[in-house]
């Protein structure tokens, strides 16, 4: 299984890392029966990303693509962060092997997971803006629909 060079440098230097003071945003997406749990931070004023960071527990992949995902959506609107797919987290790292597909999966979760619950701190439905976040409950194979199982 090779990885690209950012997948690499992501994994070795991940960029905001770490808990966010302040964060009116906090997202948790991942099973540990999956192997992978994501921690997304977000600080939001004025419908823009003024800062984020993650915490994650899994391989190489998840903390590359969590790394990444914080770097993409980082100083963008709500709107834009909510059309960051895994594809383009996967791209912006030059691909990753496919078993390692779900890692991008799970970032994009989880900066819905702390969008979902900023809307939700200001008093907003999330439902109309996110929609529903698929969750893992099954061991690698049991497919869920999680895109961790898959």
């Amino acid at each position: 299984m090779a990885y690209s060079e950012k997948v690499m440098d992501h994994f070795a230097n991940p960029r905001n890392v770490g808990e966010l003071a302040g964060a009116n945003g906090i997202g948790e997406v991942g099973n540990s029966k999956c192997g992978d749990i994501m921690r997304m931070y977000i600080k939001v004023e004025n419908n823009i990303i003024q800062d984020v960071s993650f915490k994650t527990f899994g391989c190489g992949a998840a903390i590359a693509t969590s790394s990444m995902a914080t770097e993409l959506i980082k100083g963008k609107t709500i709107e834009e962060a909510l059309q960051l797919t895994n594809s383009a987290v996967m791209e912006a790292l030059d691909g990753l092997p496919p078993v390692k597909v779900h890692c991008s999966v799970l970032a994009e979760q989880a900066i819905k997971a702390a969008l979902k619950n900023y809307y939700e701190n200001q008093g907003i439905d999330p439902t109309p803006f996110i929609g529903e976040i698929p969750e893992c409950h099954h061991d690698h194979g049991d497919s869920c629909g999680c895109g961790s199982c898959e």
